[in-house]
């Protein structure tokens, strides 16, 4: 009457609890990462427009390369989305290529800001005093970083994709790379559009709840 694979049964719906609360730690982590870099960024934006509101204020030069930048950063969330896209209906060549073309993307767009900082830094009246100067690679540089952090998950990602690997474990970082890499561009299409884009400062001021 001894029942040897209750045990095991009962064993294996443990473990299967115990990874379905690891992944959702890890997304509740990642959320609350998010909402942090959010509110990092806001102030930013905050302190941008109320600088803006004195006299003194020198907008700096607007960088047409940036708008190639922002389309080739749209063009590596658009590879990760068809990366999860992939990886949800098996299609783990599609996955891979997605994943590949992202990182590429990605790596563009920071050799772009740089090309757009030595830009800069090459123009006549370039003044590094300038303080929409200071905010252009503070905030451009705030974003590259966070960019680059992704990268790190990205890489750790694309590492287990070749070979047997758990599809499951390789799904849920997929779909955590894409939405970190939505919320990034997400955050540099604001900061773009408000801020490099040319002299927005009503909009912003209100925005702000200055005015």
């Amino acid at each position: 009457m001894v029942k040897p694979w209750v045990p095991a049964q009962g064993l294996i719906e443990n473990l299967g609890d115990r990874d379905t609360s690891s992944r959702a730690a890890r997304r509740l982590a990642l959320k609350v990462f998010l909402a942090v870099v959010t509110v990092l960024f806001m102030l930013l934006l905050i302190a941008y427009s109320s600088r803006m509101a004195y006299e003194d204020w020198r907008p700096a030069p607007q960088l047409g390369l940036l708008w190639a930048n922002t389309f080739v950063l749209i063009l590596s969330s658009v590879a990760l989305q068809w990366a999860q896209y992939s990886v949800r209906r098996g299609q783990m060549d599609g996955m891979r290529i997605g994943l590949l073309a992202a990182g590429a993307f990605t790596v563009v767009f920071l050799f772009g800001q740089l090309l757009a900082w030595r830009q800069l830094g090459t123009m006549a009246y370039f003044d590094v005093s300038n303080p929409a100067v200071a905010f252009f690679y503070l905030i451009t540089g705030l974003h590259g970083l966070h960019l680059l952090g992704g990268l790190v998950a990205w890489g750790r990602t694309v590492a287990r994709v070749w070979g047997d690997f758990d599809v499951a474990k390789i799904r849920q970082s997929v779909e955590l790379c894409t939405l970190y890499w939505h919320f990034l561009l997400g955050v540099w299409l604001v900061l773009f559009g408000l801020l490099f884009t040319g002299n927005n400062l009503d909009l912003l001021l209100k925005l702000s709840g200055i005015r």
